[in-house]
Parts: structure tokens; sequence; C-alpha cells
């Protein structure tokens, strides 16, 4: 059993903590003793579900651009040597392209460990891990922190080497090729994005390489590409495709350069969003859209699964262009299970997207991997310019609501799910009995409520939190006022609950 010490490493699917000193009240937590326990702790349990020794099994490790990634590094390869298995020390990458480490012939890794917090702030720092078969499920990290805690690990051996490999290339260099045989393009093979200006911001993340390394030897002209040296301090902005100040810095870049398309990353690379050429988002629905619109041309009748926050007006698009919408839980572990059980089952699921910018396709082993989701985007915009269109056609038909409003509810109780799960069960009691009230039928998490024209003209999501003491609140409308109409339904249900701590600043503005 975890102490509270060793759980609060835990993340869902990762492992997360504060590496670096900086933020006041924030000590170090993941410190070289900690990062080396959980390291060995990876390396018994990689040998126990191999049932090889540690001396033949292979292990890569990277990190993306946080200032504390190298030391961090430092202390995994420590541990794993320590234990005789073969390190491959592939310095600064994707996560991604840390889990190809694994699938690919190149390396052909038993096990891959990457260095990332994904957006977080600067000082925090983690350890996702892979092995042939994709990331480890939460219950593999509830097992690894108690070895890690337990100071368990594979017997010390000798023959533990560290080898120096740039993967990053050998990654990149497969984008490049597939966008080459995937537009096939008769005038110029080679540079089938030549023609096209492309900018990118990485943000001062880990993916400045797609710039270099990817859109370049394609053709693509980057000029007025921006933050892509790696910076771990993120000096510019927050490298997060959800994040209002970095989606303005690339939407002023695309409009100031005239370019045909923006594309940013978060800092690991596993999330990606989008510009247009008139600087509009191409973010949460509307990338889900695209994204949905060009795999449903090459095969009708698919599942899209997505989160459970998507709009009304995405489902009718999608099934409009001949697919089928499947929301689930938010998480995208969660949506990405869902998808491979469906097609186990037999369900044509090409893809698993949550609209944080998550997205794993089919084709790429159900890996969420920014680059390769707009990779996906870039050779659809070239097969088109062939036939005189542009990429935003492919949006053409996609409502949008007029208003839309996240609250983030906390719950004043430490055992928060049974008193969360009380107040959705008595809503969904409520709003079955109150006329005006029209429950989602396909709904897979929390509760969702619609409304028609004059009562709010849409609907809202109430869920409870998986590790968190909080209920998220999303509200979403097709008329000017209505989300505040539809919060204000809410709030005179919702006021009886004392341990739910209501947005004071929102009754005024919001309805609350």
């Amino acid at each position: 059993m975890l102490n509270k010490e060793w759980k609060n490493f835990k993340s869902g699917s990762d492992v997360r903590g504060v590496a670096l000193e900086g933020v006041e009240g924030m000590p170090i937590t993941l410190t070289d003793a900690v990062t080396e326990a959980i390291a060995a702790a990876f390396g018994l349990w990689m040998t126990e579900k191999t049932g090889k020794f540690a001396h033949q099994l292979k292990i890569s490790v990277g990190h993306d651009s946080r200032i504390s990634g190298p030391r961090m590094k430092a202390a995994v390869l420590r541990a794993l040597t320590k234990s005789g298995f073969t390190c491959f020390d592939c310095s600064l990458m994707s996560t991604p392209a840390m889990f190809m480490t694994c699938i690919s012939k190149e390396l052909d890794c038993d096990g891959a460990i990457q260095l990332t917090a994904s957006h977080h702030p600067f000082n925090r720092n983690g350890l996702k891990f892979f092995t042939k078969e994709g990331g480890l499920e939460g219950d593999d990290i509830t097992t690894l922190l108690e070895y890690a805690q337990d100071a368990k690990a594979a017997p010390v051996s000798s023959g533990g080497n560290i080898i120096a490999y740039d993967f990053l290339s050998v990654y990149a260099a497969g984008l490049v090729e597939k966008v080459r045989a995937s537009v096939n393009s008769k005038s110029n093979y080679n540079e089938p994005l030549k023609g096209f200006k492309i900018i990118e911001d990485a943000g001062n993340g880990a993916g400045g390489f797609y710039a270099e390394k990817v859109l370049i030897p394609l053709g693509a002209d980057t000029t007025g590409s921006q933050f892509l040296e790696p910076d771990g301090a993120f000096p510019n902005h927050t490298p997060n495709p959800e994040n209002e100040e970095a989606m303005q810095a690339i939407m002023s870049a695309v409009i100031k350069n005239k370019a045909d398309i923006g594309l940013i990353f978060d800092t690991d690379v596993d999330r990606a969003g989008a510009v247009d050429s008139v600087g509009t988002e191409i973010n949460r629905n509307r990338l889900i859209a695209l994204i949905s619109a060009i795999l449903l041309e090459e095969k009708q009748g698919a599942t899209i699964v997505t989160d459970s926050i998507t709009s009304s007006g995405l489902k009718k698009f999608i099934e409009a262009k001949g697919g089928i919408h499947h929301r689930f839980r938010r998480g995208y572990k969660n949506v990405i299970n869902e998808a491979i059980r469906l097609n186990s089952i037999g369900v044509d699921c090409p893809i698993a997207i949550e609209t944080s910018g998550h997205a794993a396709l089919r084709e790429n082993y159900f890996l969420d991997d920014g680059a390769y989701l707009v990779t996906k985007l870039l050779i659809k915009m070239a097969q088109l310019k062939e036939q005189g269109k542009k990429l935003d056609d492919m949006l053409i038909g996609l409502g949008e609501p007029e208003e839309s409003k996240e609250f983030r509810m906390n719950i004043l109780l430490e055992d928060f799910k049974p008193y969360g799960q009380k107040i959705i069960d008595e809503l969904t009691a409520f709003g079955e009995a109150t006329q005006g009230w029209e429950i989602a039928p396909d709904n897979h998490e929390g509760i969702r409520f619609s409304f028609g024209k004059g009562e709010g003209d849409g609907w809202f999501l109430l869920r409870l939190s998986l590790h968190d003491p909080l209920m998220p609140l999303n509200i979403e409308s097709d008329s000017a006022g209505g989300v505040k109409i539809i919060a204000y339904k809410l709030y005179a249900f919702l006021n009886k609950y004392d341990k739910l701590d209501l947005p004071e600043g929102e009754k005024e503005k919001e309805g609350y």
C-alpha cells in the first residue's frame, strides 16, 4: 500500500512531482534519490513482465526541454545501468518519439522512459513509461511506486552501458517519408509542401525539430516560425494549445506572415493545435471536426471517439459526414482505451481524440502524437491544393456555439467522491423530472442535459474529477445569453450543497 508521500507522485498513468526550485512553498520532491528509485522500480517491473534478465533488455531514455531534464536523466541512467540494462540516451525527445524507440526496428527497445510534465509549470517534471504495447496504465504506475517506496530493484549486475543515440532524426525522417508517399505529387515528389508557408510555434518545448527536420525537407517556407529553441524556463508563453496566450501568439504570427497554416505543440509534442490562413483557431471542436472529416473520407461509417465535453454541433457535423460520434470520459488514456475496446469488438474506430489536442490514430499504434496529427493535416492540405481546394473547405457545415464556459467547483471534503456522486445522482433525478430538461442518451461521464430555445438553447455537463476534489461544469449555448440562463438553472439546484464551492466571482456575471 502506498503511503501519502509516494501516492502524491501518481498522476493518472504518469509520475509527476516538483523537480526544480523557484516557486515558494514548493520544495523539490523528485530528488535524484526518488528518481533513481522509480527508474529502478521500472527496471524490476520490466524483468518481471518480460521474464528476462536486465542484461538482456534495452531501455531508451529521453527528456523534453525542461531545465531539470538532464539531471533527472542522469539519475535514471545511473539506476538502470547499475542493474545491467543497456540504455540508449536519446537526450531531447518528444514523448511520441520515445514510444517509437520501442516500435522502430532501428532500436527495438523493450521499454522507454520520457522525462516530461507536459504543459505544467517549469518547476515540475515527471516520468512517462512505455513498452512495445504502449504507455503504462494507472495500475502499473501504482505498482512502480510501491516498488520504489520499498526500494525494490532488479538485482545489481555488470554489463550495463549507455549508448548515445539521435533517434529524433530517425522519427522525423519517418514523418517526411509518410508525407511524400501519401501526397505522391507528380510535379514534386520530394518537396510536396513547396509553395506553402507553414509557421510553427514550439513554445520553447521539444517540438522545434518539426520545422527543421520535417517542414523544410518537404519544401515548406517556415519564415516566421517562432520559439523553436528549447528553453525549459518557457520565456515566451506556456507551450500548450489550450492556453489563450499561446494561441494568440501563433494566430498573430500567421496573420503577420500571411501563412497558409500555423502549427503549435505542447512541451512534449503529444498534443497539437493549428491556425488557418485567416488566423482562426483549429482547436478543440474544430480540430476534431477537421481530422474527422479527413478520416471519414477514407472510411465512411467510422466511429470517432472523443471526450465528453465536445459540442452538439460537432456531433451533427460528424454524422453529416457519414460517421458516428462516440463521447466518452475525459482523460487521454480513457478515450484511447475506449477506441481500442471498440475495435476489439468489431467497431471501425480510426481515432481517439480529446478537445485538449490529444489525438491517437489507429494507423499510428493509437499513440497520442501531436506531430503525427498535424502531419495528417498537411498531407490533406497538399492533396487539396492539387484539386484547387483549401483545407479550410473541409470545415464547411460545422455548427459552432455562440457561447461556452467552463466552471471548476471545489468539493470541500477530503473524501470527496461520495459527495460528488451524490450531487450527480440527485441532479440526474431532478432533471429527469423537470420539464424542458433533456438527458443525453449517449453520455458516459457525469450528467449531461440539453435545453431548447428560450430555455438556454444549449447543454451542460457536470462531472466529477477522477483524482481531485473538483467538479468541472461545462456549459454551451447556441444563443447569446444562453450560458447565463443555463447557469442560473443550475445555481438554483446546486446552491443547497454547502460543501460545493460555487464560483463566487461568476454569480452576477454568468448567472451564478
